[in-house]
């Protein structure tokens, strides 16, 4: 098995600025992607707090303490990716019912299950269904707040339209272009640009934190060798020795390397990580990195 940094609890507070009124909606995001479309959203009538946030944490190692069931004491609305990648959170609103609470839970509102891809806000058609979703619960508890609420829908719509654009305009100029990926992170938007991955079953491995076979090793090695693919992707939040080695071997060979992240990073926002993410990948593609 291989050893990942120690994850320490992280819980930030966004979106503190002046209430539309006495009291806020208090929102609770398991991830800091999904607190930043409460924030968008909501804007001055809700208190976010997001509870994983540091990229230097792996998500998928991720430990809850007393403050993370704390945070969720007063939250009229809390954001859960589901699938399996935030298990912790299901566990702590089952432990710590309360009435009245409004419950978002992306992978079942998507359709998707557990062992199905996990990192769901890769795709922004699953970001839209979750701030459909916010929206119908923000205005369930605080009605009187409706038309702030679906303005900063639409706002959120509109902005994810250059995203979309980027998404297409690739997909014109990289579909069916061979790429590997030490972790499926990225693997949505790969689908959605017509990427063809190769390496699947030894990112799922290292995504699981289990042991790659060694005849999945020498594929991944194989194809850095020969040159066989255009770019490698690698979780960049994930600090795997062997996976260190396939960036160096990648790089070795003149392969373009891209990182990509599961954490959204410090003062940003989504668009603008997803946008920084697929310009550097675009310009790998093009032969320019």
């Amino acid at each position: 098995m291989f050893n990942r940094h120690n994850i320490l609890t992280a819980i930030v507070v966004c979106g503190l600025s002046a209430p539309a009124f006495a009291d806020p909606v208090n929102v609770v995001a398991a991830e800091n992607f999904y607190g930043d479309l409460a924030t968008q959203i909501g804007g001055p009538n809700v208190v976010v707090t997001s509870i994983l946030s540091n990229p230097d944490d792996d998500p998928h190692l991720f430990e809850a303490s007393p403050d993370t069931a704390k945070a969720l004491t007063d939250a009229k609305v809390v954001i859960v990716n589901g699938v399996d990648y935030d298990p912790w959170m299901e566990k702590l609103l089952s432990a710590h019912k309360a009435p009245g609470r409004k419950e978002i839970i992306v992978g079942q509102l998507v359709g998707h299950k557990p062992g199905d891809n996990p990192h769901l806000w890769y795709d922004p058609a699953y970001m839209k269904a979750a701030a459909k979703a916010l929206v119908a619960d923000l205005t369930a508890v605080d009605p009187a707040h409706k038309a702030d609420y679906e303005q900063g829908q639409a706002k959120f719509l509109d902005s994810l339209k250059p995203l979309d654009d980027k998404i297409a305009a690739m997909r014109k100029s990289y579909a069916g272009q061979p790429v590997t990926a030490s972790e499926p992170v990225f693997g949505y938007q790969a689908g959605l640009i017509g990427l063809k991955v190769h390496n699947e079953k030894y990112a799922l491995a290292i995504m699981n934190n289990a042991e790659p076979t060694p005849s999945e090793v020498a594929a991944f090695e194989n194809d850095l060798k020969g040159k066989k693919v255009k770019a490698m992707l690698y979780n960049a939040q994930a600090s795997e020795p062997a996976v260190g080695k396939l960036v160096q071997l990648a790089k070795d060979n003149g392969i373009p390397v891209v990182g990509v992240s599961e954490t959204e990073p410090p003062n940003s926002t989504y668009q603008d990580w997803m946008m920084g993410q697929l310009n550097a990948l675009d310009k790998a593609l093009a032969g320019g990195a």
